[in-house]
């Protein structure tokens, strides 16, 4: 089943608050990390985007967080089409930077 618009729109404001764009220096990848608090939105983000990985929950340093991370097929096959057709600058200078960092890093 594919996202509507307005699920598409929630998983890319939570990317803009909380996401990181980046990668471990052999592939990029973009990750999402908060809180155990926001478990129904993590799993949610499961359901809707198929592909990413959910981590979690971890707890040490006295935190408790799940990561959600997107990377190889999934991130470029599905994420990277839907951050291209949303993600400018004008909606988050300081996100689009991040993301125009990783597509030139990895060669997106």
């Amino acid at each position: 089943m594919e996202a509507t618009d307005l699920e598409i729109g929630i998983l890319l404001g939570v990317l803009v608050g909380e996401g990181h764009f980046g990668g471990d220096g052999k592939q990029p990848h973009v990750t999402l990390r908060m809180h155990t608090d926001h478990e129904a939105l993590f799993l949610w983000i499961q359901d809707r985007f198929p592909g990413g990985k959910l981590y979690g929950p971890y707890h040490h340093g006295g935190r408790s967080y799940y990561q959600w991370m997107a990377r190889g097929p999934f991130l470029r096959e599905t994420l990277i089409p839907l951050l291209e057709t949303h993600l400018h600058a004008g909606l988050d200078g300081k996100t689009f930077g991040r993301y125009q960092d990783m597509k030139e890093r990895y060669g997106l």
